[in-house]
């Protein structure tokens, strides 16, 4: 019996032994690599693991004198009083409306317009229409704002002066609520539509020419090697990257709809970032915005993983 026991007790011991031993040799073998890894490591750690201590406010009545070791606990107060608040639903609504409109656009518009630029023959008007198609996802949503209002403005912006030329009536697009969520889909479109492209451009890469030749020798013109053979093959990166999308669900983008929005359009614009802002900032609830901002991740981990689950029961490779 002593020595079964012994017998257990070392297995486990051994085992572990041999993967640190394992691990220390890969590390030694490609120690430069590591090294180049451990920036990115260092930035995750400082600006995303280290501020977590501080979702615990969400459980406190915090008090920025008394700090977080001396704020009072109120356990699920914060939640329960922004579950009620009337304010909620609204915000909640408009995010997920204006995520499923974006999700929408940013799920089909980047795969066709990918599918259209492996179809060009003429290399150099290629690499033209991607640079130009790239372009505006460097320009910060500062500037791109910017840009908009100029181009929407109701007094003399140009979209209204051609509306005006026309003989129409200038249209407030940007104080409407008729049109504002428009304008930021489109303008989101129009901003990341080209960099959702690269993915897909470098998987289409990777489809074997063996394929389409036999594709072309079956008969198929371009439109059915598309349809029968890029978007199969690619169908793994669609997956992934429709499973990241639907994480961020209740991302609406902050920054986009906070260099927009105003006053006039807050029942269709105002979303949960932009409530956490100014609750938790403007009016220095802070426990209340970090209930708020808890409640969206803990929406999206657990959308994330559901989807996850469902994309590898139908036999598809999901993200782990």
């Amino acid at each position: 019996m002593e020595q079964q026991a012994e017998l257990v007790m070392t297995k486990p011991t051994r085992h572990s032994l041999k993967l640190k031993g394992t691990l220390l040799k890969d590390i030694m073998r490609d120690k430069y690599l590591y090294l180049l890894l451990l920036p990115g490591l260092l930035l995750i750690l400082l600006f995303r693991y280290g501020p977590m201590y501080g979702v615990v406010i969400a459980f406190q009545d915090y008090n920025i004198y008394k700090g977080i070791g001396g704020s009072e606990w109120v356990g699920f107060d914060q939640f329960q009083r922004l579950f009620r608040s009337p304010d909620f639903t609204e915000v909640l609504t408009n995010t997920i409306v204006i995520s499923l409109y974006k999700l929408a656009a940013s799920f089909s518009l980047p795969i066709i317009l990918s599918l259209l630029l492996n179809g060009l023959k003429n290399v150099v008007f290629k690499r033209i229409a991607q640079s130009i198609i790239y372009l505006p996802h460097f320009i910060s949503w500062v500037i791109f704002s910017g840009i908009i209002i100029t181009f929407l403005n109701p007094v003399d912006g140009m979209v209204n002066v051609i509306i005006r030329n026309f003989g129409g009536t200038p249209i407030d697009f940007l104080g409407d609520v008729r049109y504002f969520r428009s304008v930021l889909v489109l303008s989101d479109i129009y901003k990341e539509v080209g960099w959702g492209t690269i993915i897909y451009l470098a998987a289409i890469a990777g489809v074997s020419a063996d394929l389409y030749e036999a594709a072309r020798i079956d008969g198929a013109n371009k439109l059915k090697q598309m349809w029968h053979v890029t978007l199969p093959a690619i169908r793994p990166v669609i997956i992934i990257l429709v499973i990241l999308s639907l994480a961020n669900i209740l991302e609406a983008g902050f920054q986009q709809i906070f260099l927009l929005y105003n006053a006039l359009v807050y029942d269709v614009a105002d979303i949960l970032d932009t409530y956490v802002y100014r609750v938790g900032i403007q009016q220095a609830d802070y426990s209340y915005a970090t209930a708020a901002g808890l409640f969206k991740s803990a929406v999206a981990m657990i959308l994330i993983l559901t989807v996850n689950k469902i994309v590898k029961a139908t036999g598809q490779d999901g993200l782990w």
